[in-house]
């Protein structure tokens, strides 16, 4: 399935008879040729409300399940768009950064102990609260929102990268995270407000990382 970027907010997606596309609800901007549009409480593979989607416990993700054949444009928000392919590698993502993603994809959830979730870490560390982040992976295209754009940081394991967590959209790769309290790091450092936290990776992989602290 093909994900075009027509400019930084915007992506075309060409869909196939026999293809499913999943995206989130409102995403369509535009379509031509024969196309459905089904909204999906339920989900992909193996159902929404136990897979994908859990920002906040009992809370879900609506998307769409896009089928048929022609062209969709998609964007949201005006939040900026990337789109990143996976080669078979499980791609880490809060629910809230799916624009659109292949429906070939195998959907799951990562537990993280009493933080799941990049942003949970940080609720979690502040309110105990035990919450999920999603996962894809296979071969296939995702696009992802972000406010200001997008940089793909390179983790190796002689050099772990450090990242604001207000500003982390994805990561991928054998890749292990360790939030930690920084006193005065924000505030020095960062640009966001409330708790120093930052958000270590380590190993071997990449992060996303976009060019603003805003939340979507």
């Amino acid at each position: 399935m093909a994900f075009r970027e027509i400019n930084s907010k915007m992506i075309e997606v060409t869909v196939a008879p026999g293809q499913r596309l999943f995206s989130q609800r409102g995403a369509m901007l535009a379509y031509k040729g024969e196309v459905s549009f089904t909204p999906n409480t339920q989900g992909g593979q193996g159902g929404i409300a136990s897979m994908i989607g859990r920002r906040v416990a009992g809370e879900v993700t609506p998307l769409m399940t896009v089928e048929g054949s022609g062209t969709v444009l998609f964007g949201h928000g005006g939040h900026h768009i990337q789109v990143i392919n996976l080669t078979g590698e499980t791609l880490y993502v809060e629910a809230d950064r799916l624009l659109a993603f292949d429906g070939t994809l195998q959907q799951g959830t990562m537990f993280m102990g009493s933080q799941g979730g990049v942003m949970g870490m940080v609720r979690g560390q502040v309110t105990g609260q035990g919450l999920f982040t999603t996962t894809l992976k296979g071969h296939g295209a995702v696009a992802v929102m972000a406010h200001g754009g997008v940089i793909e940081v390179p983790i190796t394991p002689q050099r772990p990268v450090h990242v604001d967590p207000q500003a982390y959209v994805a990561h991928h790769g054998d890749v292990r995270n360790k939030l930690s309290t920084a006193l005065g790091w924000r505030d020095m450092v960062g640009r966001g407000s409330g708790e120093a936290f930052q958000l270590e990776l380590s190993g071997s992989g990449a992060v996303y990382v976009q060019a603003s602290e805003e939340k979507l």
